[in-house]
């Protein structure tokens, strides 16, 4: 198909938004099974109203499939040498429908399946893997964090960045998802911490500039709460935001 439609082929943008383990190997084999059996009258378990809606679109593919194997077969009983330029465009626009169809019957059928995310929820996904791209920029512009540890996969990066981009989207991204005073703009991974997120925000705005450089140091390093003084973090309010900040 990929041969004979080219950059005709609907585009499959939305696989984006399905769970990684959906997109497997045998998809297109689960797909077609499960046009068959809409097609023919069956129903997807305790999904009776999505299956009696997606029964259409399940019926004109597997006729479209069966229109495309019926051109093939006489393509194939053609005598060689033997120009058809009229049935060779009939298969060619009946790949088309069939090729879009198909697309349109994955999108239903996964959607009805598992959870998609919607358009605002994969927006807010994006924002925060940004947030996190430019935390860690950050951080390797102010030799917090080295390129030696991204280039090995340190494990201490799990901890680090996600720390950091906290103190990045309260303080400097605000009108990202960690915008706290925009209920709206606020990613719904973060909500349920809204509250803890105001408090850290508000001690984060105390501190001076050496000060943070500290605290964002120190949220680097793994290393316990008790041990801030090898950090040279002075100050009871440095305590407390480093603490809720490793609670969060």
């Amino acid at each position: 198909m990929d041969q004979v439609l080219g950059d005709e082929r609907v585009a499959r943008g939305f696989r984006v938004k399905f769970p990684e383990d959906v997109l497997q190997d045998n998809l297109a084999g689960q797909l077609w099974f499960g046009a068959e059996c809409l097609a023919a009258g069956s129903s997807i378990m305790n999904r009776e109203e999505e299956s009696a809606a997606m029964r259409p679109l399940a019926k004109a593919l597997t006729r479209s499939l069966e229109t495309v194997r019926s051109l093939l077969r006489e393509q194939c009983l053609r005598p060689r040498g033997l120009a058809l330029q009229d049935h060779d465009d009939m298969l060619h626009e009946s790949l088309r429908i069939f090729d879009r169809l198909f697309a349109e019957f994955e999108l239903c059928y996964v959607s009805a399946m598992v959870n998609v995310k919607t358009p605002h929820e994969f927006e807010a996904q994006q924002l925060i893997c940004v947030l996190f791209s430019e935390s860690l920029r950050r951080a390797l512009k102010q030799n917090l964090l080295t390129q030696e540890q991204v280039d090995s996969y340190d494990p201490a990066l799990m901890f680090a960045v996600p720390r950091l981009a906290i103190v990045s989207g309260l303080l400097i991204y605000s009108s990202g998802p960690l915008s706290i005073d925009k209920m709206p703009e606020m990613s719904d991974m973060f909500r349920p911490f809204r509250t803890l997120l105001h408090k850290i925000r508000s001690l984060l705005w105390t501190l001076d500039r050496r000060e943070l450089l500290a605290l964002e140091r120190f949220l680097c390093s793994n290393e316990d709460v008790s041990n801030l003084a090898a950090f040279e973090i002075p100050g009871e309010k440095m305590i407390r935001i480093s603490k809720k900040i490793l609670e969060s």
